[in-house]
């Protein structure tokens, strides 16, 4: 057997197996686990991936298998105890599987990823996005909007909480932007900064959404959605990111960021 297969197969179950006891953990606990497992991902798939590589892992191929697993410890949270986590437990299992072999399959290209790679990567992403993006709302109390009777029921969201979830949203789309961004651009710092944009996005535009307190997992939809979106924009962008404009773009962004927490505190206060 090939011993990146075994191994993708036994970092496959660990991830699991712990997103399936996390089930059971609530308040820090929960947020220690998230956070152990990101790190134990992010070593384990370097591991995987770095097996028999003569040429070392790119940071950029360990992010998406472990934003995966993460993203399964809060999507789990949706799903009551019960026989129901058996089937989303596979799914999550398949969701990371396909990631480490997907990134093992481009590290291991001659050739720089084509248009279907991109394709197929994109698809990964966005699909963990709102996994991800609906995880941490679960995660978050009262994160998740409750609906009765075809209306929303509040935020429930007091400030401290409201930034969490802010915060938590902003760093997924910066590894998942600084995955897609490695797609196009070379340079660490290029790519950084284009994942940077990502993060500040995701930032206003869960603010933005959350204030309108849309109702279950519309919010989380909308949240890949404008990630989608973002992605295509700077698909089509030029490829240098030293072009003053690019920092005029950044200013414009942290200008409605505050024009979005101003509208926070306001409909809270």
């Amino acid at each position: 057997m090939d011993p990146r297969s075994a191994g993708r197969r036994d970092l496959v179950f660990l991830a699991v197996a712990i997103a399936g006891l996390s089930r059971l953990a609530d308040g820090p606990l929960l947020w220690l686990a998230a956070g152990l497992l990101l790190v134990a991902m992010l070593l384990g798939s370097l591991q995987v991936l770095g097996e028999g590589e003569p040429r070392g892992v790119p940071i950029e191929s360990l992010l998406l298998p472990a934003v995966a697993a993460v993203a399964a410890i809060g999507a789990l949270r949706l799903v009551p105890i019960g026989l129901g986590l058996v089937p989303a437990l596979a799914l999550a299992g398949v969701v990371i599987d396909r990631c480490l072999a997907l990134e093992a399959r481009l590290e291991g290209a001659i050739a720089p990823p084509g248009a279907e790679d991109r394709s197929q990567v994109v698809t990964l992403t966005m699909i963990v996005a709102f996994a991800a993006f609906a995880g941490i709302a679960a995660m978050v109390p009262g994160g998740i909007v409750a609906q009765s009777n075809g209306a929303a029921q509040g935020t429930g969201l007091s400030g401290p909480e409201l930034v969490v979830l802010a915060l938590c949203d902003a760093l997924v789309a910066f590894l998942l932007g600084y995955r897609l961004s490695a797609l196009r651009l070379t340079t660490v710092r290029d790519v950084t900064w284009s994942a940077l944009s990502y993060a500040i996005v995701i930032a206003i535009a869960a603010g933005a959404l959350r204030a309108l307190a849309l109702p279950l997992l519309l919010g989380p939809a909308l949240l890949t959605l404008v990630l989608f979106l973002w992605d295509a924009f700077h698909g089509t962008a030029p490829a240098g990111r030293r072009d003053p404009r690019w920092l005029w773009e950044i200013a414009l962004l942290l200008a409605l960021g505050v024009l979005v927490v101003a509208l926070n505190v306001r409909l809270g206060s």
